[in-house]
């Protein structure tokens, strides 16, 4: 007679629970359930979780926080940051995420990792098992991780992404749009500074990085005089990805490249550097105040070299001019607001940099020209 029954499967399990495992296991299951009758028979109320949201949203401290920017394949890659999901889980209540280090294979140099996210109420959980490997891309390539506290940092981070999309999983899509819409108001309004201030301190955070006023202008595509608010909201959210390490400020403020095709065939070489001027002789002749311009517009690549040419020519001045007192002394020089080397018309343009060349390097043949024109102004006023 043939038996039909199933054959039994013997499982792998431990010799010996100890006590403290036992202990640990009912705690656990114990824990879940708790959880599942505390959502049950209290569950969240929409409308305060709105109002707690948004409370939180209007505050600076996790606006600035709530968004991160990185660099990938030659493109910025931008979104609601891990600190927005956990401060929006707390506010719908309800929510357990976490990550747990599985396993770890030193002798592989890998970590099995699991990110998880659980809306107890409705019991809907989204959890994402993945591997870790103990390396780090650097610039001289990749290296390996040895040290335990590099380790921990590494696979942190890497399931600190996790969570975050796992949390963002369970929630309600229109409960994260209107945080994140919230949290971008916030930024763009402020402490409740007047814009000119936060622009005037958005600069001098940048240059304390050494990132100049004339980077951010070409990255914003506009002068500071036209910044708004849109503007300094996202220079916030780069200054602090910056600050985070998330990108490079080559990256976000590429370095300029001037080719040789780039410059004038008049402008190869550098203009001579003349002895100082004896006290008596009289300043460099300044360009006209509003002269005229080209009939013809000089090509963008051409524009953007004259005006090069006109940078390096200041930076090559023995004694620094900040930026700021450039465009108050070009404001001078043509007798009229200069925000930006863009206000300048094409012939200005190579005015200037003719009388930044006769200047020999001087900052006080500079700065003699100025002042001539400062009071043939105030003469004829």
């Amino acid at each position: 007679m043939t038996n039909n029954s199933p054959a039994t499967i013997n499982l792998p399990a431990p010799a010996r629970v100890g006590q403290a495992t036992a202990v640990e296991q009912s705690r656990a299951v114990a824990e879940v359930h708790a959880a599942m009758v505390m959502a049950r028979q209290y569950p969240r109320r929409v409308d305060a979780a709105v109002a707690e949201m948004e409370r939180c949203c209007q505050q600076p401290s996790l606006a600035k926080r709530a968004f991160f920017r990185f660099s990938r394949g030659g493109e910025t890659v931008t979104g609601p940051s891990i600190h927005l999901a956990r401060e929006l889980a707390r506010c719908w209540g309800n929510v357990q995420h976490g990550l747990a280090e599985m396993s770890r294979d030193d002798q592989h140099g890998q970590s099995e990792m699991q990110a998880f996210a659980w809306d107890v109420e409705t019991n809907s959980r989204v959890s994402s098992t993945f591997i870790v490997p103990h390396k780090r891309d650097t610039r001289s390539g990749v290296k390996a991780l040895v040290d335990m506290r590099d380790i921990y940092e590494n696979n942190t981070n890497n399931g600190a992404r996790r969570v975050r999309e796992s949390i963002f999983a369970v929630l309600p899509s229109w409960f994260v749009e209107r945080a994140k819409d919230l949290c971008n108001a916030t930024i763009e309004k402020g402490d409740g500074a007047p814009l000119e201030k936060r622009v005037d301190e958005a600069v001098a955070a940048f240059a304390s990085g050494g990132i100049t006023q004339d980077q951010i202008e070409r990255k914003l595509g506009r002068p500071v005089a036209r910044w708004t608010a849109q503007d300094v909201a996202q220079l916030e959210v780069i200054f602090t990805s910056l600050r985070r390490g998330e990108v490079t400020k080559d990256e976000e403020f590429p370095p300029d490249r001037v080719t040789s095709s780039d410059i004038p065939a008049g402008d190869a070489k550098p203009a001579p550097v003349q002895p100082p001027a004896p006290a008596e002789t009289e300043p460099p002749s300044t360009p006209a105040a509003g002269a005229a311009t080209e009939a013809a517009p000089e090509s963008p690549e051409k524009r953007e070299a004259g005006e090069q040419q006109v940078r390096d020519l200041f930076d090559h001045l023995d004694t620094k001019i900040p930026n700021k007192t450039r465009l108050d002394d070009l404001t001078v020089l043509f007798s009229r607001r200069v925000t930006a080397l863009a206000d300048l018309g094409d012939s200005e343009l190579a005015d200037l940099a003719q009388l930044l060349a006769d200047c020999g390097g001087k900052t006080a043949a500079w700065q003699a020209a100025v002042d001539a024109q400062r009071q043939q102004a105030g003469g004829q006023a």
